[in-house]
């Protein structure tokens, strides 16, 4: 497995990581017993990077991760964990908190559910508005002097904030989404954690299965499926999009590669900092995700791909408005 560096001097991990919420949430029912065996397939091949939530299932992304992990060593293994959303019984988001306390409190629930005694890398999923960002990594780098976590990351974060929280204390990542169909971080964030010797770990790669072969229309039917709400997957905004898809398509026919395969190569070449996270909740689908890392893109073939999916031809916001609002990232962005 290739392997990248986590922030300047940080440690080295597998080029790809894994994203386990759709084990938990957001996607629709998830097979627990093929989650567990798909966790456990991507350890075998060289993948160190498990990347999850405290509020993905309300904990029972973490507990499925520590039920996974229970024959492995803990030092083979990288847990970066978000926190500070907040849920009501039925899912609803009912806001953030990321005050030094609260930090410290989901932070001892983390522990519990992993069952472990450290995170490697532990993140505010969103900005707390009425929380400076100074206080918020202050206590995770408390945190870090007890021993309790290993590295601080952002996600969602605006080039003022994560400049604001590097002067704060060493930040080792961003957690964003970055993929050919979200391309806004080039103008100002991903500049700004380059400067920085901040890492990007990337989700949403494969911008939540628009970039693939699997058919996506149905998924808009089912209510317990987040791309039910989300503006990408609506009407004529899916069917803009999914012309799109069709020419990175013919793209990935003549390498002889998939539209998951491509969409993952291409943001691997966007710069050795930048570790891609696939959320396969499958093992047929860890293995085409895996299958990216054999794909040789030239200057020529990346042309062409960026001309299939030009960035401002994508039709629909990422999120719906309610949580585009809620993105300091997007005040880096817009323009």
């Amino acid at each position: 497995m290739e392997t990248r560096t986590l922030g300047r001097n940080g440690p080295a991990l597998s080029a790809l990581g894994l994203g386990c919420m759709g084990m938990s949430d957001f996607y629709g029912p998830a097979d627990r017993d093929e989650s567990i065996a798909t966790i456990q397939a991507a350890l075998d091949r060289g993948m160190t990077l498990l990347d999850t939530g405290d509020f993905y299932g309300h904990g029972h992304n973490e507990m499925l991760i520590r039920e996974a992990l229970q024959t492995r060593r803990r030092e083979d293994v990288f847990i970066a964990v978000k926190f500070g959303a907040m849920r009501a019984p039925d899912g609803q988001f009912v806001g953030y908190d990321a005050r030094p306390a609260a930090v410290k409190n989901f932070l001892a629930y983390t522990l519990q559910r992993l069952g472990t005694d450290y995170v490697d890398l532990l993140q505010p999923a969103r900005l707390d508005p009425s929380v400076p960002i100074e206080d918020t990594v202050g206590a995770i780098g408390e945190m870090v002097q007890a021993g309790h976590v290993r590295h601080i990351g952002l996600s969602e974060m605006g080039a003022d904030t994560i400049r604001r929280a590097a002067a704060e204390q060493p930040i080792q990542a961003l957690q964003i989404e970055y993929s050919l169909m979200s391309r806004g971080i080039e103008r100002e964030i991903l500049p700004t954690c380059r400067e920085l010797g901040i890492s990007v770990t990337a989700y949403g790669v494969l911008s939540r299965g628009l970039l693939s072969d699997s058919p996506v229309r149905e998924r808009t039917a089912n209510a317990g499926d987040f791309r039910a709400h989300s503006p990408r997957f609506q009407g004529a905004n899916l069917e803009r999009n999914l012309d799109l898809v069709q020419a990175v398509r013919r793209i990935a026919e003549a390498k002889q590669a998939t539209v998951a395969q491509i969409s993952i190569a291409w943001v691997l070449r966007q710069g050795d900092d930048i570790i891609p996270l696939v959320g396969a909740r499958k093992r047929r689908r860890l293995e085409e995700a895996f299958g990216a890392l054999d794909i040789a893109l030239d200057d020529r073939d990346l042309a062409a791909i960026e001309a299939a999916v030009p960035a401002d031809a994508v039709a629909g916001d990422r999120y719906n408005e309610h949580q585009m609002a809620m993105l300091d990232s997007e005040r880096s962005t817009a323009g």
